[in-house]
């Protein structure tokens, strides 16, 4: 009976929240909120919007962001699928994909922004013998007006959750027996991935890559590190309006964050033209008996470029460490001339409180997201059949949404209820963006599961609950574990729900280390995104090494 609650809360959480968000939205956009004198419909709001400097350029950053993001690292993953799956460097890539996942999208823009940075690690190593450079060249490469570098960090941070998403869709395709065809008929590894293949992987991995365009068109963190200033990104003006004293600008940016559903809108509208277009041409090639038996180039550059992403990301935080305990650093020194934990001492006493609030999010939202998808995976056997395909879109609903869209709105409703800026409403945030990761997460184990054993204790007069107690708890207790390790990761990167419904008195790790982006205390930065870095990765470690401790004595389950 308890399962029946599984799918009434996946769907209250996953609907409701954006449902009453974007109604809180939308109202005040159009004039209406009494509670600041807007008590009859208008559209001064948009004329007001209307007039901002720079709108269109910050919402044509926006765009371009989204589509060159989901562009770029969809290709990559393509490509490097296509040339390497069932290989052994695939298989390593495989490995590496937990703990690229852990970096939240803040941290890894950090990691990129000291690597790259006139002063940076990379100009560091190659000055003065290959540049002749003696002081950091006055060059405009973080926060450069086209947003090439904020795109950068963007996409470093998607290749590894869409080849997460891939891999999840690749057995569905049959890979060994459709390549073996493919080559039979003469194709190359790439071609024959391209014609056999992705017709069969793009449709299961269609929503995550509308949830990578919604994410990277009005994403707010990364674009405050990385994006361009003058004008930012439509986002960014987007929270400083709501961010402003004066509660007037309320109706601003309420018009804006409609501004922001109508640009995310439009760019996966744009995706969906660019998908026939692709279609289309693919068919083309296919027809015209195209088999690209050489391939040994793109193949290189699908590795290449796959590497390239996972070293920027591991080489940014080996740089972030470094600067954290750096004593005396002048350019072009490749390394610190004295190492200190001076700035250790000094932001681990500021960091208690954004810790503890973070650990308490992260922990709260990842359990009950857990516990919930359980509730409905269970559900789903009673049922005897998966959820349909609508119900499986709504999954995706928080991802699809940009935050900016409905969060504004839930802040509001948060305030009227007088629930703004405690736990439980952060919490509840979180658990919105948590949710449909944990459920993805856990499907496809609990589905594998072997029923036998279920069937085994049902035929020796066990109950249900100790048959799940019993059997199926401690045989998915890796999974389980791993999936929490996954919403902790997801929870702590949260920065936008955390800065509007914590309203600045919740702080975390995440908020603090983004609001010292503007500052140049590169040490102070480094503590503070090393730590942000570091709790996902933790989260990882627990759930490796828990199962392993318990099951030490139980060789089948050393796996």
């Amino acid at each position: 009976m308890l399962t029946r609650l599984g799918p009434v809360l996946a769907i209250g959480l996953l609907t409701l929240p954006v449902a009453f968000g974007l109604a809180g939205t939308v109202l005040p956009a159009f004039g209406y909120l009494p509670a600041l004198g807007g008590k009859h419909f208008s559209l001064d709001p948009f004329a007001v919007l209307a007039t901002e400097p720079a709108l269109f350029a910050s919402a044509g950053m926006s765009l371009v962001a989204g589509l060159g993001t989901a562009l770029v690292s969809l290709t990559v993953v393509m490509l490097f699928t296509a040339a390497w799956v069932g290989t052994p460097a695939f298989r390593r890539m495989e490995r590496l994909l937990s703990p690229l996942l852990s970096v939240p999208h803040a941290a890894a823009a950090f990691a990129l922004a000291f690597l790259i940075a006139p002063s940076g690690l990379v100009a560091r190593i190659v000055s003065p013998e290959l540049t002749g450079w003696q002081r950091p060249p006055d060059i405009l490469i973080v926060n450069d007006p086209m947003g090439l570098s904020m795109m950068a960090g963007l996409v470093v941070k998607e290749i590894p959750f869409l080849l997460l998403m891939t891999l999840a869709a690749l057995p569905q395709a049959r890979p060994v027996r459709t390549r073996a065809l493919v080559a039979s008929m003469g194709y190359g590894r790439v071609a024959g991935f391209v014609f056999g293949l992705w017709p069969v992987i793009y449709p299961q991995i269609r929503l995550p890559v509308f949830a990578v365009i919604a994410f990277a068109s009005s994403v707010v963190d990364v674009a405050a590190i990385l994006g361009p200033t003058a004008p930012a990104p439509l986002a960014v003006r987007l929270v400083g309006w709501m961010s402003d004293p004066d509660l007037s600008m309320r109706f601003l940016a309420s018009a804006g964050a409609l501004l922001q559903l109508v640009v995310t809108a439009l760019a996966i509208a744009i995706w969906i033209g660019l998908e026939k277009a692709a279609t289309g041409l693919r068919d083309r090639f296919a027809f015209a008996g195209v088999r690209l038996r050489c391939d040994g180039m793109v193949r290189a550059g699908a590795l290449a470029m796959m590497l390239t992403s996972a070293a920027i990301i591991f080489a940014g935080l080996a740089a972030l460490a470094l600067w954290s305990v750096a004593g005396l650093w002048p350019f072009p020194d490749a390394m610190p001339a004295s190492y200190s934990l001076r700035t250790w001492m000094r932001a681990l006493p500021q960091l208690r409180d954004p810790m503890l609030t973070t650990l308490a999010a992260a922990f709260a939202s990842s359990a009950v997201a857990v516990v919930i998808a359980i509730l409905c995976l269970a559900h789903e056997d009673r049922m005897g059949h998966a959820p349909g395909r609508w119900a499986f879109s709504l999954i995706y609903l928080p991802l699809l949404v940009p935050q900016v869209a409905f969060l504004f709105g839930l802040q509001l409703l948060f305030v009227l209820a007088g629930v703004e800026a405690t736990m439980p409403a952060l919490m509840l945030a979180h658990l919105v963006f948590v949710l449909p990761y944990a459920y993805l997460g856990l499907k496809d184990p609990w589905r594998a599961f072997d029923r036998r054993y279920d069937q085994l204790a049902a035929g020796l007069g066990k109950r249900a609950w100790l048959r799940f107690l019993h059997i199926r708890l401690p045989m998915l207790a890796r999974p389980i574990l791993a999936v929490m390790a996954v919403g902790f990761a997801v929870s702590v990167g949260l920065y936008l729900p955390t800065v509007l419904i914590g309203a600045g008195r919740l702080t975390t790790v995440t908020t603090e280390a983004v609001a010292l982006a503007s500052g140049g205390n590169r040490r102070v930065i480094g503590v503070y995104a090393f730590m942000q870095m570091f709790l996902p990765v933790l989260g990882f470690a627990v759930a490796t090494l828990v199962p392993a401790l318990i099951f030490r004595r139980f060789r089948d389950m050393q796996y």
